[in-house]
């Protein structure tokens, strides 16, 4: 997907991407649990595996210290999704665990694939990592 830096970033901050989530896919640090949800799901938008991997948590059930096979996973979903919004339901922070719930609307194959979902977020080594989710919560 061409995505240029000076549009608005996909997470729905009406900031330009090059100033909001391309940060994090570059290397910073989500300092919050929502930061790291809003970046992921940029990630998906723009298709950045290494993105996805990076920040999921070793105990997540979709974890595989098989990159290679992790990534096409990855790519294959994006690839046949079209995300059209993100929009934060409700944020329960704390210092160690965090979750975060959220609507996205998706699209596959044309098909409504619309999901809500509360994230569970945990700090691990000082970064906020993707744990597990609930669905229609």
């Amino acid at each position: 997907m061409k995505f240029s830096v000076n549009n608005k970033c996909p997470c729905g901050s009406n900031i330009k991407y090059k100033k909001c989530c391309q940060v994090f896919h570059k290397g910073k640090i989500a300092s919050t649990s929502l930061e790291l949800m809003k970046s992921r799901y940029s990630a998906y938008v723009l298709s950045d595996a290494k993105y996805i991997m990076k920040t999921t948590h070793e105990d997540n059930t979709d974890y595989s210290k098989d990159f290679s096979n992790w990534s096409v996973d990855i790519l294959e979903f994006c690839n046949q999704g079209e995300f059209k919004s993100l929009k934060i339901l409700d944020l329960i922070d704390g210092d160690k665990i965090s979750f975060v719930k959220f609507h996205v609307e998706l699209f596959i194959h044309g098909e409504d694939k619309s999901f809500t979902e509360k994230s569970k977020f945990l700090k691990h080594n000082n970064q906020w990592c993707y744990h597990s989710a609930q669905f229609g919560e």
